[in-house]
């Protein structure tokens, strides 16, 4: 008898198991994970996609508003582009340039200087290689007085890329900073050459040349910075400062006029204008200007300062000792360290008092000075006979 193995199985069939749901919960559990690591990478990557179009285009917003002088939106829009994507060197840069023009833009803008070496000393823990955010650091460096400093970090960009301009621009910045005019100018006429940075470049090169007493050029050198950007207000500054050196006050008046056409609240262009009117003797406009100083900055000392001067010089003692005791007091107020306080406060309102006989006041004043000469470092002198004041009975008492 043939067995046929299709119609009958001499082996018993295990009976399968079934496998119930387990696997699927597995398999399951898989497919969820490897999408879930799947979108967190894809979201990531649009993340960072969105973030770089965002910064991009906040820039683009920003280098528009420094080419229009307006360096505090040209800051804002920075700062939001590094808050995007904090390795922007474009944005570092460009912060750092726009904060230290406008530390030079108002009397109460010196800390812009310690921002902008904040933000480089910040960026180079993301882009320590970067020469442009180098550059920078070094430009910074050299804002705030830090000459030596910022000679190493641009020669170190300079090793790398000798054409780098806002390096040697720093270089040659930090070079004039320490004395050395003459290197000062000869780097600084190098980085002039470049296509790049011409802004920087050239008011540096004006910079170079007003420090070796040459103001035509250095005239020449900050109308072509101005030529880069007709709005920024610290060129007009150093353009009337120029002026000023070769006699010109019709061009001086027009620089800082057309700072308050950008800024009509400028603080510093109106004691300038106090400052030259003054000079040119016209008393009513150099009162009026410091008048409107110490409306706008009432806690700024050089206002008061300039203002009772002013009267002091048309004969108008009273307001003089009264505006001048203003300085001293802010000053002392401020705890402003006696070695840069502005002394002549006290010179001239002791001789005020001296005027009108106002011996109290004189000696209560000549006792300040006193006072405060007693440091070492204090070079004015003011003295008086040991008998007191010419008109007054009573001595000063001794300094303590």
């Amino acid at each position: 008898m043939r067995i046929h193995r299709n119609q009958s199985r001499l082996t018993f069939r295990r009976r399968r198991r079934t496998s119930g749901c387990l696997p699927l919960v597995i398999l399951l559990g898989l497919l969820a994970g490897v999408t879930g690591i799947s979108w967190n990478w894809i979201g990531q990557w649009l993340s960072a996609a969105v973030s770089r179009q965002s910064g991009d285009d906040l820039m683009a917003a920003a280098r528009q508003a420094f080419d229009d002088g307006n360096l505090d939106k040209a800051i804002e829009l920075s700062r939001q582009a590094l808050a995007a994507q904090p390795d922007h060197a474009e944005a570092v840069v460009l912060l750092a340039r726009a904060l230290v023009y406008r530390s030079y833009s108002d009397y109460d803008r010196a800390v812009d200087r310690d921002l902008a070496l904040e933000t480089t000393t910040e960026a180079l823990t993301f882009l320590p290689d970067n020469l442009d955010v180098l550059a920078a650091h070094a430009f910074a460096l050299q804002a705030n007085g830090r000459q030596a400093e910022s000679a190493e970090v641009a020669r170190r960009v300079l090793g790398l890329d000798p054409e780098h301009a806002l390096a040697r621009t720093a270089l040659g910045l930090a070079y004039g900073g320490v004395g050395s005019f003459e290197i000062s100018l000869r780097e600084n006429l190098h980085a002039s050459q470049s296509s790049r940075w011409r802004l920087d470049t050239q008011r540096a090169l004006a910079v170079s040349y007003s420090d070796l007493g040459d103001y035509e050029n250095a005239l020449t050198a900050v109308d072509r910075a101005i030529g880069q950007n007709t709005r920024l207000i610290p060129l007009y500054f150093e353009r009337a400062l120029y002026a000023l050196q070769l006699g010109d006050a019709n061009a001086a008046t027009a620089a800082y006029f057309q700072v308050l056409v950008y800024d009509p609240e400028n603080v510093k262009a109106h004691l300038r204008l106090c400052e030259l009117s003054s000079l040119l003797r016209e008393r009513d406009s150099a009162v009026r200007y410091c008048q409107r100083v110490t409306e706008l900055a009432p806690s700024w000392a050089d206002g008061w300062y300039q203002l009772g001067r002013e009267y002091f010089l048309q004969g108008n003692f009273r307001l003089a000792q009264e505006h001048l005791h203003r300085c001293s007091s802010l000053q002392v107020m401020q705890d402003v360290p006696p070695q840069e306080r502005r002394f002549e406060c006290w010179y001239l309102q002791g001789q005020a008092a001296e005027i009108l006989g106002d011996c109290e006041s004189l000696l209560a004043t000549y006792n300040e000075f006193r006072a405060m000469s007693v440091d070492p470092a204090i070079q004015q002198t003011w003295t008086y006979p040991p008998e007191g004041p010419p008109g007054c009975t009573a001595p000063p008492s001794p300094a303590s």
